[in-house]
């Protein structure tokens, strides 16, 4: 290996990104090999692949990919994710505050049923419409609360603020790429 990374081709460059969870080994690492395929397969064989997982493992999930354009899309999805969460969150906690409950049952409530969810989302091998489908009765509170969100267009809001967040990274990563 060279001390210098930018000239010697020897020199292998993997880049990580994650989040917040990691210090609880609850994060989605992706790690990247190269600008793209033919680099990743020449810069990290299995073995440096299997090195860098075994780093990776402790923060959680991992994903690899052979183009690094993907790491905006992690980091809209993933590094940005918590965000997203923790903004669905409020709104299920104010709703309960607003339907009555004290702000700690709010809490607690909104903690368990999002915990519960996503506990039984991944043991599942199924899609989550299908485990949607599968908790909303016909006619009932569920179906009524899920028509609600979709007039409002929440999953089509969803959607635009991660691809929102995608098109940002890739500008903060082109100005960074100028200003280096």
């Amino acid at each position: 290996m060279s001390a210098n990374p930018l000239t010697d081709a020897a020199t292998v460059l993997v880049t990580a990104v994650g989040e917040a969870e990691g210090s609880r080994g609850a994060a989605a690492a992706l790690a990247c090999a190269g600008a793209d395929a033919d680099l990743a397969t020449l810069f990290v064989d299995a073995g440096g692949r299997a090195l860098v997982s075994s780093v990776l493992a402790a923060a959680g999930e991992q994903i690899w990919v052979d183009n690094e354009a993907m790491l905006d899309a992690v980091t809209a999805v993933s590094g940005s994710g918590p965000a997203y969460v923790f903004y669905f969150l409020e709104a299920l906690e104010a709703a309960a505050r607003d339907l009555g409950f004290a702000p700690a049952e709010a809490r607690r409530l909104a903690y368990a049923t999002f915990g519960g969810s996503i506990a039984l989302a991944q043991a599942s091998d199924a899609e989550p419409v299908t485990l949607r489908a599968q908790v909303t009765s016909k006619g009932g509170t569920t179906e009524r609360a899920i028509a609600s969100l979709e007039g409002a267009a929440i999953k089509a809001g969803i959607v635009a603020a991660v691809k929102a967040g995608a098109h940002r990274a890739a500008e903060m990563g082109d100005a960074f790429g100028v200003d280096a």
